[in-house]
């Protein structure tokens, strides 16, 4: 299982991804359709077109690793972007990390029910 850092912000490309594509392929979209860095600390997913397969990319430190979970049966589902959510982009949105054990498990993420919580806000640098 994949071991996540408390802050660890999560993106999921929302296209479908090509899943022949490997490490420079996805860094590839995390920096030109993302707009994000991948040595920053944060966890991509990719889906392909009938969402049976995604791939997680993210960087350990000293290099590139990537996470690939194929279904035989079923589909994962894709978040979908809030109208301005914050963490949104045209080909991107940044989810919780709960949310991606939501997704690697197979939970539809419209039954879940979250019960309010104090949670800190961040300040952006």
């Amino acid at each position: 299982m994949l071991s996540l850092l408390p802050l660890a912000q999560v993106y999921a490309y929302t296209k479908p991804a090509d899943m022949r594509k490997s490490f420079s392929g996805l860094v590839g979209i995390v920096e030109q359709e993302l707009g994000q860095q991948v040595e920053a600390g944060g966890l991509f997913l990719f889906f392909n077109r009938r969402h049976n397969s995604v791939k997680v990319l993210f960087f350990t430190g000293d290099g590139l690793a990537i996470f690939y979970r194929r279904l035989e049966r079923g589909t994962f589902e894709l978040p979908q972007a809030a109208a301005n959510a914050a963490g949104a982009s045209a080909a991107g949105v940044e989810i919780q990390r709960s949310e991606l054990a939501l997704i690697l498990e197979g939970i539809e993420l419209s039954s879940v029910k979250r019960r309010k919580r104090w949670r800190r806000e961040l300040a952006l640098a």
